[in-house]
């Protein structure tokens, strides 16, 4: 399938942008938000979101097609491991789930469609709705596919023109998902715009872009974010998710002969998902002494587990530095194995491909990522906790197996310590799409509220 020059990044790569020509197209935007997008009902765009995920889970769907042809080598990934992240991903996007977040949000699901009032606000004589900016910027960081996906997804809900500024060579799945849009929806992919260059460097096409745009939402490290915020006007209102971790824990009732198969294949799952690129994905696996399969042992069995889903879902290949990476910190941790008992290295053979490391010592260290993997003997969650005081703050969301009363107390301990998620081992990459990104509000930070005050009756 050859996709037309719709948007523009499916312009070739040596035809620079001209000038003006970003400001016109957000023109267009903001004209074409007027006549296609406002006048949608909430419930026409949730039907029009759930088709297209249909359309890209359904059985020979072409756009998956040309995913999963072309993405490898755009992204990195292999065939198999996008073919299951985003079939996972699609399948979230269901009438009921679409409905949930908005419910969620506004607390009435037609909020964005006129003044309304739930049951508190009627006995309050008030009424109340919700509107989006009218042109969003999404600035993208990364090879993952999905958070574009999603955030595309809530600029259409609060009926935002959108124009998603990707990475440099990171725009071909967010291009696919636009065109899929198109083919369903035209009048709505003419809400959207594509677009990739290298950010910070001051082009015009961005300082034109920054000149039309009055919300800017934005993801990468701390440093793009601040560089970003510098570079905003300050009438834009602008989100930012900086630089962030994530970690499993296994509580020690979890490690019995029965359990044991389903944890380390939840484990292994999380690990591999995305090949552990996502702020989501764990870097380091806490696990407690005290059940009936020692952390050690844990590690050993994980390894095996990541090597069986390597058959399966194998890890996309890497340039030769970062390969070089991975193999320098295995030679630093078989030299602390080789000098004692309380660090053990596992990798696979003649590859990179995954690589688990045991350690006693529990204080946090990140992963070089990419499928490596430490797991860290603990006694309690106490000194779990203590031991990540130096990710206070960025730890994202925690992979948690446990069982009985144990899940509720180990989950009121990780939120009073200030970690935003915890969810199932095995669903780390899995969030809903209620899912609160840094504990803020999904849609919430978008739209500007309007309220309508009646007079209460004598």
């Amino acid at each position: 399938m050859q996709l037309p020059n719709y948007f523009l990044a499916d312009l070739p790569p040596e035809h620079p942008l001209a000038t003006g020509l970003v400001t016109e197209a957000c023109q267009t935007l903001k004209r074409n938000r007027e006549r296609f997008l406002l006048p949608r009902s909430t419930d026409a765009i949730i039907q029009a979101l759930v088709e297209v995920g249909r359309l890209w889970t359904a059985p020979h769907s072409p756009w998956m097609a040309l995913a999963l042809e072309q993405g490898p080598a755009a992204t990195g990934f292999s065939r198999e491991l996008l073919a299951d992240g985003l079939q996972r991903y699609f399948r979230r996007w269901t009438p009921r789930a679409l409905q949930n977040l908005v419910l969620q949000e506004f607390a009435h699901p037609q909020r964005l469609d006129r003044l309304v009032a739930n049951d508190a606000e009627h006995i309050a004589a008030i009424s109340a709705r919700v509107r989006g900016p009218e042109l969003l910027l999404h600035i993208t960081a990364g090879i993952l596919p999905t958070p574009v996906f999603t955030a595309i997804l809530h600029g259409l809900l609060v009926r935002s023109a959108q124009f998603v500024k990707c990475a440099s060579r990171s725009s071909l799945l967010p291009r696919l998902f636009a065109h899929s849009l198109r083919e369903l929806e035209p009048k709505l992919a003419a809400c959207l715009e594509i677009a990739e260059w290298p950010g910070g460097r001051g082009l015009p096409a961005e300082s034109e872009l920054l000149q039309e745009i009055d919300c800017a939402v934005a993801s990468g490290s701390d440093e793009t974010i601040e560089a970003i915020r510098h570079a905003l006007p300050s009438r834009v209102r602008f989100l930012a998710h900086g630089h962030r971790v994530s970690a499993g824990y296994i509580a020690r009732e979890s490690l019995n002969p029965a359990e044991l198969p389903a944890t380390l294949e939840s484990a292994a799952r999380d690990v591999a998902a995305w090949d552990q690129l996502g702020c989501l994905s764990p870097q380091v696996l806490y696990v407690e002494t005290g059940g009936l399969i020692p952390p050690e042992d844990f590690a050993a069995e994980l390894a095996g587990a990541l090597d069986r889903l390597e058959q399966r879902l194998p890890r996309g290949p890497l340039d030769p530095a970062t390969s070089a990476a991975i193999a320098q910190r295995r030679d630093y941790y078989r030299i602390r194995a080789a000098s004692g008992d309380h660090t053990r290295c596992w990798s696979s053979k003649d590859s990179t491909a995954w690589t688990v490391i045991y350690e006693a010592d529990a204080r946090f260290q990140p992963s070089c990522l990419h499928r490596f993997i430490l797991v860290k003997a603990v006694d309690t969650l106490e000194e779990c906790l203590h031991q990540a005081e130096m990710i206070r703050g960025q730890w994202s969301t925690v992979g948690l197996a446990a069982n009985g009363v144990r899940i509720e107390e180990l989950a009121r301990s990780f939120a009073d310590w200030g970690i935003t998620r915890i969810c199932p081992l095995g669903t780390m990459q899995d969030p809903p799409l209620t899912w609160r990104h840094d504990g803020r509000p999904v849609l919430g930070d978008l739209v500007t509220w309007t309220t309508h005050e009646r007079p209460l009756d004598p």
